[in-house]
């Protein structure tokens, strides 16, 4: 027997979804200010702004199921640990196993506001 999950049920689920994609607008917004400090140019601003737009109107978008407190915070912690990386992976920045741990508490905050929420 199949069992219908209600519209409400697959909007939070949506609403999650439009939350991670949120993330990625905050993680190359992160990542389009590094770029443009290098070297400044119209282009690079640009990519900046459209960046964050994007992470801004999704983050809205998520907003509309998940409590802002929620939202925000796995927001902020997902783009923070994002930001990590891409500074580990791409901008030569130490991958110490401090940084490493204390993204994983990162990490774990995000999951348990998820399970609990």
């Amino acid at each position: 027997m199949k069992v219908m999950k209600s519209s409400r049920e697959g909007g939070v689920l949506v609403a999650w979804f439009y939350l991670i994609i949120a993330s990625f607008g905050e993680i190359f917004g992160v990542l389009s200010i590094n770029v443009f400090i290098r070297k400044i140019s119209i282009g690079r601003l640009l990519l900046l702004i459209a960046s964050f737009s994007f992470g801004f109107i999704f983050l809205a978008l998520a907003m509309r199921e998940i409590p802002m407190g929620t939202a925000y915070a796995i927001w902020t912690g997902l783009g923070a640990v994002g930001a990590v990386l891409v500074g580990v992976f791409f901008f030569n920045e130490s991958a110490s196993w401090k940084r490493m741990m204390f993204l994983t508490f990162i990490i774990s905050g995000a999951v348990g506001l998820k399970v609990f929420t």
